[in-house]
């Protein structure tokens, strides 16, 4: 692997948002000041998103007691954001400086650095001036490495997953969302918002995250938006981050099948092919999905499985995407 060159001149900022986890974020921090960046000056900022409880007063309490000192800047909220408009706080305020950093790197609260990754990422932008943004490879905290670098979703592809049917899913392969854990470094079309660096020149020319997303697909229809503006997202393995997934959300890719979605995911999810595709591929997405669960339903009695859709899912859908999709926003 190619270590990372030592760039001193390059400024990193480092934006963690927090609800309601603490004590993961303050590991995150910890993580991030225990490395040393290749020389890189970096800054970190904490945006704790009105959590409930105490988070707030914690985190300022460690911030004292640990000396984390200029290093760290603590954001204290008295609104949830949800995670774009949490980043955008920092963002838009970075953006204001003129000393404004080069780059942004995300980094979940129930995420931490497992080595250099920071730099080896700043390195990969400073040697690819076409390369908007960089995301590392994830692991759990077994070790056991998790997808983190993705297609972009479609028609095709929602009904291949919902239906989850091998035949099916072969026919669909090239369209199919995640890219294996095991995927070589290289351009592909979105990477997880868990740990991603981004150039703050483009942010800026890009408006930052759509404020209308409160949590999830955010991230990739930003990504969505640096891809048609002509540039390239990378995904590099070989910078490393542990993420406790879905520990700030109780959202977990690996539990979705049977546990319903809240409310703000599906509308995300209209959101998000809404603007991507516009209204009628937002409702081809739709119908493929409905149509891919319907599938299933038999395919899962007979193989005595359980539902690929989420718990709910024919209640929710329809009355949460489809209704405001065919007649217009919910009132």
């Amino acid at each position: 692997m190619t270590q990372p060159s030592t760039s001193p001149d390059t400024r990193i900022a480092v934006v963690i948002v927090n609800y309601g986890t603490a004590e993961l974020t303050m590991n995150g921090v910890e993580s991030v000041l225990s490395h040393d960046h290749a020389g890189r000056g970096i800054e970190v900022h904490v945006v704790d998103n009105a959590s409930p409880g105490d988070d707030a007063a914690r985190l300022a309490a460690r911030h004292a007691e640990a000396g984390w000192g200029d290093r760290v800047r603590l954001w204290p909220e008295t609104v949830n954001h949800g995670f774009g408009r949490g980043n955008n706080v920092v963002i838009d305020a970075l953006l204001a400086r003129v000393d404004a950093p080069d780059y942004v790197f995300l980094l979940n609260p129930d995420a931490a650095l497992q080595n250099e990754a920071i730099a080896i990422l700043a390195d990969r932008l400073d040697a690819l001036p076409h390369v908007a943004a960089a995301g590392a490879g994830i692991a759990l905290p077994s070790g056991q490495p998790v997808t983190a670098a993705f297609r972009f979703p479609s028609a095709g592809s929602e009904f291949a997953q919902a239906m989850n049917f091998g035949p099916v899913s072969r026919i669909f392969r090239d369209r199919m969302v995640p890219l294996p854990p095991d995927q070589p470094e290289g351009p592909v079309d979105w990477v997880a918002g868990a740990a991603v660096m981004f150039r703050l020149s483009v942010l800026r020319d890009l408006g930052g995250f759509d404020p209308d997303f409160f949590l999830y697909y955010e991230e990739v229809e930003l990504m969505s938006r640096i891809r048609a503006a002509g540039h390239q997202i990378l995904y590099v393995p070989g910078a490393r981050v542990l993420h406790a997934e879905g520990a700030a959300t109780d959202v977990k890719s690996n539990q979705a099948v049977r546990k319903p979605k809240p409310a703000y995911w599906y509308d995300s999810w209209r959101h998000y092919h809404l603007k991507t595709s516009g209204r009628r591929g937002a409702i081809l997405a739709g119908l493929g999905w409905m149509a891919g669960a319907a599938l299933n339903v038999p395919i899962a009695k007979l193989r005595g499985q359980d539902l690929r859709a989420p718990k709910g899912f024919f209640r929710d859908f329809p009355r949460q995407v489809m209704s405001p999709l065919l007649f217009g926003p919910r009132r």
